[in-house]
């Protein structure tokens, strides 16, 4: 665990933070919070019991209110583990959200990550749940939950999107200086997902890990998928492995982007697709991270959660 787990809180529009953790690297998440004068509205948590009760600390010190509401932008542990240290909170998320945080079920150790101290986590999935959207009201500030329909991410993403302040909160279908991830989603349907919500017309975006940045992420992360379909369309005809393909492949302008062994895993589902599986058709996950850690020279992953 980091010495240093606590981010820091970025007012992004008035009463509307994001909070950035380090680098965004494995494990280490972005969330944000929205602060009414009747409570406060958290949009995800964080990876470890440490790292969640900093958020908590560095959202008392700007609103006396309880949180009164906690949206999950998907199931994944790193923004959903900390849920159980909200009790003040309806904890919102997409149907599928639900039976996915219990069937990944508690932390536990795994060779592909360095050792993390979680702490005593205990599951606390959604209680609430949407299909396609539900609006959440922060005073007279709207907030729009949304499913954009298709696996991306995840089978379960959902964006918070607030339409007078031009903010999106991303969730991770979005990354900002580290490599996105879709082995869990779809390539192609994170692209049409991407392209959907570019319209909306964001001027912020908070991103699910790294720093605040604007609309050009969207174009940033577009090129790095349509490249993972070209080296999986080039990686199939040829016969190889998409761990073979991956340490061929020169990652060009994506190089200096983290987490850089997600190559692999992203592979895996570019193949999938490219021989026509159903998009976000289930994938063996650890035989994708068993070849990321080969990737990454047979060390387990950097995880600073």
């Amino acid at each position: 665990m980091s010495a240093h787990p606590r981010g820091h809180a970025v007012e992004v529009s008035a009463d509307v933070y994001a909070y950035v953790q380090h680098d965004g690297s494995w494990w280490v998440n972005n969330a944000g919070f929205l602060v009414g004068s009747r409570g406060v509205v958290s949009i995800d948590a964080c990876a470890t019991e440490a790292r969640t009760t900093a958020y908590l600390a560095t959202i008392a010190e700007l609103s006396d209110q309880p949180v009164r509401t906690l949206i999950n932008t998907h199931h994944h542990g790193d923004h959903t583990f900390g849920n159980y240290l909200f009790p003040t909170a309806t904890i919102v998320g997409q149907e599928r959200s639900r039976a996915a945080i219990r069937a990944w079920g508690l932390p536990r150790a795994a060779p592909f990550w360095t050792d993390v101290e979680w702490g005593d986590v205990e599951l606390a999935p959604p209680f609430l749940t949407f299909d396609e959207s539900v609006t959440v009201y922060v005073d007279e500030l709207r907030c729009e939950v949304r499913h954009l329909g298709l696996p991306a991410h995840t089978d379960n993403d959902a964006i918070v999107w607030l339409p007078e302040r031009k903010v999106l909160f991303s969730g991770d279908l979005l990354f900002k200086g580290v490599t996105p991830l879709v082995v869990q989603g779809s390539v192609a349907g994170m692209l049409e997902t991407l392209a959907a919500v570019e319209q909306f017309g964001a001027e912020t975006v908070i991103a699910g890990h790294g720093p605040v940045c604007g609309p050009e992420v969207f174009g940033d992360a577009m090129r790095y998928l349509r490249f993972v379909q070209r080296v999986a369309e080039d990686g199939v005809a040829s016969g190889i492995s998409p761990l073979e393909a991956a340490l061929d492949t020169d990652l060009g302008e994506f190089a200096d982007l983290l987490d850089r062994e997600r190559i692999v895993g992203n592979l895996h589902r570019a193949y999938a697709e490219e021989r026509g599986e159903p998009w976000g058709a289930p994938l063996d996950t650890a035989a994708a991270l068993d070849d990321m850690v080969t990737y990454n020279g047979g060390k387990p992953l950097a995880c600073h959660a």
